[in-house]
């Protein structure tokens, strides 16, 4: 047997790599020869084609091989070529593992790197919004505590505005009652009041009725009904007092509004039994002379003192001007009210 001849084959495997700079090519990896052994001295293909032929030609020279021989000779050869090529292809595949595993090795510590870096993005991802979620819990809490409490005070509210209403309820019922009793009575008044009228200004007389504009005492001039109580000292009242007798009569303290009306009422105002004055409707209020209508002086040349002093009510007397005196002094007076239409 010939001696074993040993062939070298040399193996580059590309690997590709990040780019740590523009223009730089790409990294090749070069493995160490692989030896591949073969026990079959190493030849020429042609040689051993030559030899293979020459050895047939001679056993079929002298018989010595028979073709069912021969056939497995060639069998043997091809088989004996295939377990070669299987042998290389099988040391191939070693070296391309092994190169795989390298590259494996190589490329892991930066992916960890990126897959630690990318775990930990996503941690603090997740605590980032784990927070927020703790925040927005904890708002929403103090948000259902303050509505909580909004409606407890919401309800105290209802039900006190609930009995309130039943209070008004009850008091609405008790109004509409006095409503119904004052509109019979104001009705049985205007009632009683035009009967009164009627009489008053209406008086019968020899089975008939005779209609006047002013009542019995009354003297009718200028469109109004006078009256003027020259009472003696001892019945004669204050201001107020005089005004009160005036209202019971439905009428008020005579207002003078102009220079005929003020001559009228100077004609009613007789000097006589102990009288000093007829109060009128006049007198200061907050630095003003004011009537009882509300109305304000309008001339003041018809009064002597012409500054308004509250407290100070005015009074006429025939052929005199006006008097300015202390309201509870006591004088006669004069009525007015409007005459009735006939």
């Amino acid at each position: 047997m010939a001696e074993d001849e040993v062939s070298y084959a040399s193996v580059a495997i590309k690997s590709k790599k990040q780019h740590q700079s523009q223009g730089k090519n790409e990294e090749e990896t070069v493995y160490d020869e692989v030896k591949v052994n073969k026990e079959v001295k190493a030849v020429d293909d042609a040689e051993v084609e030559n030899q293979n032929e020459s050895v047939q030609q001679t056993l079929d020279t002298k018989g010595l091989l028979p073709d069912k021989a021969a056939e497995r000779c060639r069998r043997h050869q091809q088989l004996c070529c295939c377990f070669g090529i299987l042998c290389v292809i099988l040391v191939l595949s070693v070296i391309g593992i092994c190169v795989y595993f390298t590259t494996v090795r190589e490329s892991t510590p930066n992916e960890l790197i990126q897959l630690m870096s990318t775990q930990k993005e996503k941690i603090q991802n997740l605590t980032d919004l784990n927070n927020k979620l703790s925040s927005d819990n904890a708002n929403l809490t103090s948000v259902s505590m303050e509505l909580k409490n909004n409606i407890t005070t919401l309800t105290a509210e209802k039900h006190n505005l609930t009995s309130l209403n039943e209070e008004l309820m009850k008091q609405n019922k008790n109004l509409t009652e006095i409503i119904k009793n004052m509109t019979e009575t104001w009705n049985e008044l205007n009632v009683s009041r035009a009967q009164w009228s009627i009489d008053e200004y209406c008086p019968k007389q020899n089975g008939g009725r005779s209609c006047t504009s002013c009542q019995d005492g009354w003297n009718y001039q200028l469109s109004s009904c006078y009256a003027y109580n020259d009472a003696k000292p001892s019945d004669q009242r204050n201001w107020e007092g005089a005004r009160e007798d005036c209202r019971s009569k439905i009428s008020d303290l005579t207002v003078v509004y102009d220079q005929t009306e003020k001559d009228y009422v100077n004609t009613i105002s007789p000097d006589s039994g102990g009288v000093k004055g007829y109060w009128i409707g006049l007198r200061a209020v907050e630095g003003k002379w004011k009537w009882t209508d509300g109305s304000d002086l309008t001339n003041q040349t018809w009064i002597q003192q012409q500054n308004a002093t509250d407290g100070y009510c005015v009074t006429s007397l025939k052929d005199q001007r006006w008097k300015t005196v202390n309201c509870n002094e006591t004088n006669a007076w004069i009525c007015e009210k409007k005459t009735l239409s006939v």
